[in-house]
């Protein structure tokens, strides 16, 4: 038995900070940062069944063509990716999940442009967070594809690893949801930070601790892929559900390309379309 403490429940019985159960829950749940932009699902969902919110994270659960799906937020970094995996896993009470992220990034490469979709088949986690979990070091093992990467990326990149405050980690995307809905997008790794400014790079007053940073994940490659893109939460997702049982992909609208210094500030529509071609290929 989970102490309350350990694993609070609102006061309808649902889980605490995603306020879904298990009744409340699809077997196939798409990830968005924004809350406003899962109002998105309610013009493309047939029907809906369940909406909830609390704080950052918005819930809604209904059909689209028959296939019953959740639009979830996250808001943003892998803190929250740490409570949102976490709840998911219980409320979906041993079912495996399908989850596709569908964010923003920024690109690293200066051939993929504004407006591009990048999906990831690995991510490097800059961020830490799947350190602080027993498993994760239990079963590196069993994660052939992933460690050979990490050791690449770590022997390559040495002074990242010992100037970062935190051991950088690889994980695999699901195989299974990269076919299934990446047809015709970039594919590459997805670097992910626990920042914005500085863990990606930026000065603005204060500096990054690490020069180039961008330049030297953009010169990695690994199984003839190359780091496309940086953002906040794809490691942690990947993460969590290798160790879950769960299937997880992310796919990212590109609106920064960080070489030319350009940035898409109108993206709604681009976004629209992007969400709409991921939930087709879902069902």
């Amino acid at each position: 038995m989970i102490k309350p403490s350990e694993l609070p429940l609102a006061a309808d019985g649902s889980l605490y900070h995603i306020h879904l159960t298990s009744d409340t829950l699809a077997d196939k749940v798409l990830l968005v940062g924004d809350p406003d932009r899962v109002d998105m699902f309610k013009g493309i969902f047939d029907s809906v069944e369940h909406e909830s919110r609390n704080r950052e994270l918005h819930a809604l659960t209904g059909r689209y063509h028959g296939t019953r799906m959740t639009a979830l937020s996250t808001g943003m970094g892998c803190d929250n990716i740490d409570i949102v995996m976490t709840e998911l896993d219980v409320a979906a009470d041993g079912r495996p999940l399908q989850l596709v992220r569908i964010g923003t990034s920024g690109s690293l490469q200066e051939e993929i442009d504004c407006g591009s979709h990048v999906a990831a088949a690995y991510a490097i986690g800059m961020d830490g967070l799947m350190n602080y979990y027993k498993e994760w070091g239990e079963t590196k093992s069993q994660r052939v594809e992933e460690t050979k990467m990490e050791e690449a990326f770590n022997s390559q990149f040495s002074i990242l690893n010992s100037q970062l405050p935190t051991r950088p980690y690889c994980v695999q995307g699901s195989r299974l949801l990269l076919d299934k809905i990446a047809t015709g997008m970039h594919h590459g790794i997805t670097a992910t930070a626990p920042g914005f400014y500085g863990p990606q790079g930026r000065t603005v007053r204060l500096h990054p601790w690490i020069d180039n940073l961008n330049d030297k994940l953009a010169a990695f490659r690994y199984d003839g892929l190359p780091v496309t893109n940086l953002e906040m939460e794809t490691s942690a997702i990947y993460g969590f559900s290798h160790l879950l049982g769960h299937d997880a992909l992310t796919v990212c609208l590109i609106i920064a390309n960080r070489p030319k210094g350009t940035f898409l500030n109108d993206y709604h529509e681009p976004m629209r379309q992007l969400v709409g071609t991921v939930v087709e290929r879902l069902r």
